[in-house]
């Protein structure tokens, strides 16, 4: 098999450089080839991933159909047993991977066709795949398809916007399939949440080298906040003399509140959370899940409680009933660099580099045709990586492109290979028979846009710069 990969190699190589014959950058045409070379070992794994896949369905199939009924539930466990311990001295793995195994290629191969298929094409990756097994264990087989296509399927009513699966990193992917699963699971978010209240927790992990992990299973809201504000804490601290890293910094400002309830000489800012809250859920009308920025979908009591008790570390963000989309972002005090801010985390949800998870609240805002080249200060010249990513656009030749009002930018690499955004998965939300249809009243949206927005679209944008609040008595609402 190496032997192969590495003639493959050197194919790839070879007809690089016979289809830039006529480029006189030799080191770019190996480059590129090995780029190429990489990306086909990468479809070659998936689609080996899937034989395994047939191949370990098959054996589990012959082993059951050889072995004599169970007489008895420990007999049942024992056949298992045996059946994975044979799988796991075939692979040289250990019993626990191949039992895993085994499970997601059942799985696989009578539970996920679209997922399967798109492993068979190379479409996804095997990390993917399991990723979509764990995401649909516990759901019911309609729910499991629904979930399968909404993502894999491009024909599906309310399809994935966006990269498609296999574009997305993994953990990307896992954080919106989980998100998708959230929506849809046949138990309410309510129910679950109420019984993960009651597993709240603190636990302690001995590690190596005299170190431990200090870890507390809470509610969401309670550890974005946290997790915000040690953050922000962190960074307020490092200053041109500071040695330590903002890992560091984190630990011992979380460490000092812990121990001594307030770190002496850290400060201690007001973080901003953004809370997206569908309209008829902030209302109590409907049970759709809200989302917190950082974490993914909350029960609506909890967006209900922070923004009715004025909770000043979140923001809430009310969305369209009828299409999913966000209506706008709430504000008291209004400034126009502010709400552009609020609106690119909105609009990207993270760093909008392809795989970035950095929710970090100080993203700088980065034009994508800079100013000085006649480029304006809207939304849709806008983006707002991460301190990492935004050193990568201005230090190399990575750069953002085709950003929109609703879209993150897209990226091209030095190599000039494109790399399209993730797309915020919004949908419409469910609306209840009692209120008519959606297309009927619910003019939530009026007719004129403040003045005052004006100045926040850049030379030559058109159309309205900023959703303007439709509840600007929002909080008369919550009250009664």
């Amino acid at each position: 098999m190496e032997a192969s990969l590495v003639r493959l190699a050197a194919f790839a190589g070879r007809g690089a450089g016979n289809a830039a014959s006529t480029d006189a950058d030799p080191l770019r045409d190996e480059a590129d080839a090995c780029l190429d070379g990489m990306a086909e070992v990468a479809s070659m794994e998936a689609r080996l991933a899937a034989l395994k896949v047939h191949f370990a369905a098959g054996y589990a199939r012959a082993a059951v159909a050889m072995a004599a009924p169970a007489a008895s539930p420990q007999e049942r466990t024992a056949q298992e047993m045996a059946m994975t311990a044979e799988v796991a001295c075939a692979l040289t793995v250990s019993e626990r991977s191949a039992a895993a195994l085994l499970a997601e290629s059942a799985n696989l191969t009578t539970g996920l066709p679209l997922t399967l298929s798109a492993l068979q094409a190379a479409s996804i990756s095997w990390q993917h795949a399991r990723v979509m097994c764990d995401e649909t264990s516990g759901l019911e087989p309609a729910g499991t398809a629904a979930l399968e296509a909404h993502f894999l399927d491009p024909e599906a009513p309310f399809a994935a916007r966006g990269c498609a699966a296999g574009e997305l990193v993994p953990g990307r992917f896992r954080a919106k399939a989980r998100r998708w699963r959230e929506l849809h699971h046949p138990v309410s978010i309510e129910t679950r949440h109420r019984k993960g209240v009651e597993d709240r927790r603190l636990e302690y992990v001995p590690d190596r080298d005299g170190m431990a992990w200090l870890s507390a299973y809470v509610t969401a809201d309670v550890a974005v906040a946290g997790w915000t504000r040690a953050t922000e804490a962190a960074r307020a601290l490092q200053e041109p003399n500071e040695s330590r890293t903002l890992a560091q910094l984190r630990a011992d400002v979380a460490t000092d509140w812990l121990l001594a309830g307030v770190a002496e000489g850290t400060p201690s800012p007001k973080a901003q959370v953004l809370v997206t809250v569908p309209v008829l859920s902030l209302l109590g009308a409907v049970t759709e899940p809200a989302t917190l920025d950082g974490y993914g979908p909350v029960p609506p009591s909890i967006a209900r409680r922070l923004v009715g008790d004025g909770a000043g570390s979140f923001l809430r963000v009310l969305t369209d009933p009828r299409s999913g989309a966000p209506l706008e972002i709430g504000r008291t005090s209004y400034r126009v660099p502010k709400a552009m801010r609020q609106w690119l985390r909105l609009r990207d949800g993270r760093c909008p580099f392809p795989g970035c998870n950095n929710h970090s609240l100080d993203n700088e805002a980065d034009h994508l045709l800079a100013w000085s080249e006649g480029g304006g200060t809207g939304i849709t010249n806008l983006g707002q990586p991460c301190r990492r990513h935004h050193r990568l656009r201005h230090t190399t030749a990575w750069r953002p492109v085709d950003a929109t009002r609703d879209q993150p930018p897209g990226w091209i690499s030095p190599a000039g290979r494109s790399y399209p955004s993730e797309q915020q998965d919004w949908e419409p939300p469910h609306w209840p028979q009692h209120l008519g249809h959606a297309d009927e009243g619910w003019e939530l949206e009026p007719p004129d846009w403040l003045d005052e927005l004006a100045g926040a679209v850049g030379p030559g944008e058109t159309g309205p710069p900023l959703p303007v609040d439709p509840f600007p008595d929002w909080a008369l609402f919550i009250a009664a």
